[in-house]
């Protein structure tokens, strides 16, 4: 068993143990048991929940024919879910980034002319890529 499945599982036993111990206490003593332990759940089952996620995460992808794009040119791909670009700059220089625009979340076009990225929807560019994914 990895250390992050069984980290996952202690996270979902902490929480789980935490609804018991609820349960076993007389009524006056609940409210504050909730009120102390709740944030201390919630963290539990939002952290079990992330390694979960990271268990499954995307780390690479592979791109066919990617070493034929010419210079000057981007290849627009996904990486997991979200839209990703790999920009051959004209100085053979080779960026990947994420395509999604941090203000609104709309996709990002990369203008090889201006060597910038332009979000569509603030008109927002970046003249300089931005740091690799």
């Amino acid at each position: 068993m990895t250390d992050n499945i069984r980290s996952n599982l202690l996270l979902k036993r902490l929480a789980r143990g935490i609804r018991a111990a609820h349960f076993l206490l007389p009524p006056g003593s609940r409210a504050l048991l909730t009120r102390l332990l709740s944030p201390i759940q919630s963290i539990a089952i939002w952290l079990a929940e992330e390694m979960a996620l990271s268990a499954t995460a995307v780390t690479e992808v592979t791109l066919k024919d990617a070493q034929k794009l010419p210079l000057g040119s981007v290849l627009m791909f996904k990486f997991g879910t979200a839209p990703a670009m790999l920009i051959h700059h004209q100085d053979g220089r080779w960026v990947s980034l994420t395509a999604v625009c941090t203000h609104l979340g709309c996709t990002v076009q990369y203008e090889p002319q201006a060597d910038a990225s332009i979000a569509p929807a603030t008109g927002a560019s970046t003249t300089r890529t931005p740091a690799p994914m």
